[in-house]
């Protein structure tokens, strides 16, 4: 009986996918010391027309309770060398596999028709998973798109089991993410959202860099009608965004034209405000006859927002914080056995310009473990006490066992 968590990661780069499958199904299973009850697989767009064939040559060669995973045009791994790896324009399969003892493992597909309601009880969206709140269960989650109503099921998540962690990303490939695939046990599907409910001795440790840094004071929301704001610290908004961008040095007034977000604060009373405690959104325009600016998400008024700008440099110390906070916080705690890496095709080497620099800037804080998953349409973490879908975010899932000897940390 194996009572010792294990997670390893295999990346291959091979053109072919029948020879890439041979390769980390073998390689996972030497590793592995027992049976895994859990695998994550992440197949690159370069092989498109071969997503049908993905699953019936896995389960050749691979007998795995519970399986999902989905297309990326970029793909995460570790690999021959213990080495974190991103895969962009390129074939790539990342296999995860994971011995989970003492943890409920539950599989979903849910279509958006499925979704309740959110003026529903708890009780619908228990049913819907078909878990109970209690152990508090984690999740992982692939979705399609928009149209998957993946925001109804990030809220209804957190509405129905308070406390949980939920991770996760949007499927891409096909160019325009219009031929994206999830994988869920022995079936592929192309649209919903797919994912695992883990509950037991396990908890997922969420990272979540949004890449921004603030600029001027934070201002708290007078006036807002759903997401457009009309009075900052009741003024006009465009005015006090103007008198902002001039204060700026020449270097971030160019930044600002085309990198320019808010942020909210998640915590109402937090006076001294870091990275991590912002929900950044993207600024959808500007009215220039009452000054009234429109964001990505809905506001309410009393609410404190932060212009941010983002770019290369700024996203790189954002996470380097988020790192080094984590791991002064985590020191204690059981070791993390390993991590999935949910990053947006905006960020990558189209930002950084040199390849593998968020997973290598992880693996510098967060050493000695495995590390898979893929390039997303849209990355999902948590920012406070809810779940959100983001862009142009790195989000990172630290596996680790609870610990249940008495006096141990949980």
């Amino acid at each position: 009986m194996v009572d010792k968590m294990q997670w390893i990661n295999v990346l291959s780069t091979r053109p072919s996918l029948e020879a890439a499958i041979s390769e980390v199904v073998e390689e996972a299973l030497i590793k592995l010391s027992a049976k895994p009850n859990l695998g994550l697989v992440f197949i690159s767009s370069a092989f498109t027309s071969e997503y049908s064939r993905l699953l019936p040559l896995l389960a050749q060669q691979l007998n795995v309770p519970v399986l999902i995973g989905c297309s990326g045009d970029g793909i995460v791994g570790t690999n021959g060398w213990g080495q974190a790896q991103e895969l962009e324009a390129q074939a790539g399969l990342s296999l995860t596999l994971a011995c989970l003892p003492s943890v409920n493992i539950r599989p979903f597909h849910i279509i958006a028709e499925e979704l309740p309601d959110l003026d529903s009880s708890p009780d619908a969206w228990i049913d819907l998973i078909g878990l109970p709140p209690n152990p508090t269960p984690q999740f992982i989650l692939l979705s399609s798109n928009f149209a998957s109503g993946i925001n109804d099921l990030l809220k209804g998540l957190d509405f129905a089991y308070p406390g949980s962690v939920t991770v996760g990303g949007q499927a891409s490939g096909g160019g325009m993410g219009n031929n994206i695939a999830l994988f869920c046990n022995n079936k592929l599907y192309h649209q919903g959202t797919v994912g695992v409910a883990l509950a037991g001795n396990i908890k997922l440790d969420p990272i979540v860099a949004q890449g921004c840094r603030p600029i001027g004071i934070p201002y708290q929301i007078s006036q807002c009608d759903r997401n457009i704001i009309l009075e900052l610290d009741e003024q006009v908004p465009l005015i006090l965004l103007r008198d902002l961008i001039a204060s700026l040095s020449e270097e971030e007034k160019i930044l600002a034209q085309n990198s320019l977000f808010v942020g909210v604060a998640m915590d109402e009373f937090k006076q001294d405000l870091h990275p991590g405690d912002f929900l950044i959104r993207n600024i959808l325009g500007v009215d220039p006859t009452t000054g009234a600016i429109a964001v990505g998400d809905y506001l309410r008024p009393g609410q404190r927002l932060q212009f941010h700008l983002r770019d290369a440099q700024t996203s790189a110390q954002d996470l380097e914080f988020l790192l080094k906070r984590y791991r002064e916080e985590k020191i204690s705690d059981p070791s993390p056995v390993g991590a999935l890496m949910f990053s947006c095709l905006g960020r990558g080497q189209g930002l950084y310009r040199k390849p593998n620099f968020d997973s290598t800037l992880f693996r510098r804080y967060i050493k000695d473990i495995p590390v898979g998953g893929f390039f997303c349409g849209g990355e999902i973490g948590p920012v406070g006490a809810s779940t959100f879908l983001h862009g142009y975010t790195s989000v990172f899932a630290i596996c680790r066992e609870i610990g249940n000897r008495v006096g141990e940390r949980r």
